[in-house]
């Protein structure tokens, strides 16, 4: 396949996402117009950090009048979870030349990495592979730009609008891409228990319940997974 048609599909299987990131972005905009930041340091905050739940939380503990030593702790926490999204491309992306795997980093994020793994995992590394990796990069990359402006220039005249709950859009799309994604028992168990701890550690401060979430799914989804191997090779020896 071409590496244009690579990126363009990877432009088209996006789209999914991108429903979910323009509202996302939207409110994001208008909380950050809220908060006292510029326009050029919200859509600056988009296009450097580029991460959503991180951008939140900046905002609100900027808001809170927290110091710049908080801010940067608590949202490396938030995103220590790229290390695992990045373990898991690791082999898909791996033999890449630096050049590729620099942007192609920059622009992990929840979204991207649900649509590229479902890709990854259902065609494996094929030739321009990282194209199609490219076409979902930019897209959404773009996508959380351009909603971050509109939000910021123009979500302040809306009232109220992050209790909209316009926000559930993305949770609803990312749980659209995943579930189909879940075909075993371990895949089931580790979305399951992690999910069960998100919602138990919920309270904890500078959301280290996601991390504790994360760590625990990839906890019992490994162990499960060893339990079968052994079984799945006494089997085939028969």
């Amino acid at each position: 396949m071409s590496r244009s048609r690579n990126f363009f599909y990877g432009c088209r299987d996006s789209v999914p996402m991108i429903v979910g990131i323009l509202p996302f972005g939207l409110i994001y905009g208008a909380l950050a117009s809220l908060a006292g930041l510029s326009l050029w340091q919200a859509l600056g905050m988009s296009l450097l950090v580029y991460a959503g739940s991180a951008q939140f939380i900046a905002i609100s503990l900027l808001s809170l009048g927290s110091g710049a030593v908080v801010i940067l702790l608590t949202t490396l926490v938030v995103n220590l979870r790229h290390v695992l999204y990045s373990a898991a491309l690791q082999p898909y992306v791996g033999q890449l030349a630096q050049t590729w795997r620099v942007p192609l980093a920059f622009g992990l994020t929840d979204e991207t990495f649900a649509v590229v793994q479902r890709r990854y995992l259902s065609q494996g590394v094929t030739e321009h592979g990282q194209w199609y990796h490219a076409g979902v990069t930019l897209a959404l990359y773009l996508s959380w730009i351009s909603s971050s402006l509109v939000g910021a220039l123009f979500g302040h005249s809306v009232p109220n609008l992050a209790g909209w709950g316009l926000d559930f859009a993305m949770l609803a799309t990312f749980i659209g891409i995943v579930v189909p994604a879940l075909r075993n028992q371990p895949q089931i168990a580790a979305a399951l228990v992690a999910a069960a701890v998100a919602l138990l550690c919920h309270a904890w401060p500078y959301k280290l319940g996601l991390m504790a979430a994360a760590l625990s799914g990839i906890a019992i989804g490994v162990a499960l997974e060893r339990r079968e191997s052994p079984a799945t090779v006494e089997e085939g020896a028969r």
